[in-house]
């Protein structure tokens, strides 16, 4: 797709069918039961869904055609491997599976080409690790590979790195009777959502109080000052300055 235009791929996206989730729900089932015209259906219905995607990927360097059709193959997959008996929609299930093939692709197309004598290291101090553990009964430290190799222990890492296959987030690495999942979803992540909803709701709190019990929670926890160091700056007394900050926090406590 050009911006400005509305062709992808010889498709005009303003001309895409919209299905609502109950016909999306008839159609899965009928697909599933063979019916190729239904499975022709749900895709060209869905694939409103793929364009969403793509314009996501904008800037990667790659034509919004290639995205498209990419995100597309995700959409045959998803709609070929979706369950309909599960209570989740289809966009639910759908929209990783295309973002997945995507990065797929993006990944695979930009991959960053590893030299000879990389590989050749750590080629080599895989068969040292495995040599090591016959003999010893442990996996080697970094530092004991790099000694037995005679080489810096830096260059060892790098080396181990450079053979890995990088993995994208949304690869599904569980998939059963429920819903299926992803990479993203096996790797901690100490901002959770419940942080970062109550960072917001906190932000939200601060805005009702007014721009004097702003400037003396500032003062008071942000700069560190004492209650009397924010009296003698304000130009009131200390006891005022108590009754309004702790009037304050109990303004954030109740919207909290």
């Amino acid at each position: 797709m050009y911006y400005g235009k509305v062709e992808i791929c010889g498709i005009n996206t303003a001309k895409l069918p919209v299905l609502t989730e109950n016909e999306k729900s008839d159609l899965m089932k009928l697909a599933k039961n063979g019916d190729k015209n239904a499975r022709e259906k749900m895709i060209n219905g869905n694939l409103r869904l793929v364009l969403s995607v793509v314009q996501k990927f904008s800037g990667r360097g790659e034509t919004p055609d290639d995205l498209f059709q990419v995100g597309c193959i995700g959409l045959i997959k998803a709609i070929d491997n979706f369950d309909p008996s599960l209570d989740v929609r289809f966009s639910t299930y759908g929209v990783p599976m295309i973002i997945g093939e995507i990065r797929r692709f993006l990944r695979d197309s930009n991959t960053v080409r590893v030299s000879r004598s990389m590989r050749d290291i750590a080629y080599r101090a895989m068969q040292v690790k495995e040599d090591f553990i016959n003999e010893h009964g442990r996996e080697p430290k970094i530092d004991e590979i790099a000694k037995i190799l005679e080489l810096p222990k830096s260059r060892v890492v790098i080396a181990l790195e450079s053979i890995v296959e990088p993995v994208s987030l949304y690869e599904p690495v569980y998939s059963d009777s429920g819903d299926t999942i992803f990479m993203m979803d096996q790797i901690s992540d100490k901002n959770s959502d419940a942080g970062w909803l109550e960072e917001i709701a906190l932000k939200e709190a601060v805005k009702s109080l007014s721009q004097r019990e702003k400037r003396i929670l500032g003062m008071r926890f942000f700069d560190g000052r004492t209650q009397t160091d924010v009296a003698s700056l304000i130009g009131i007394s200390q006891a005022q300055v108590s009754r309004l900050e702790k009037g304050a926090l109990q303004k954030i406590k109740k919207q909290l």
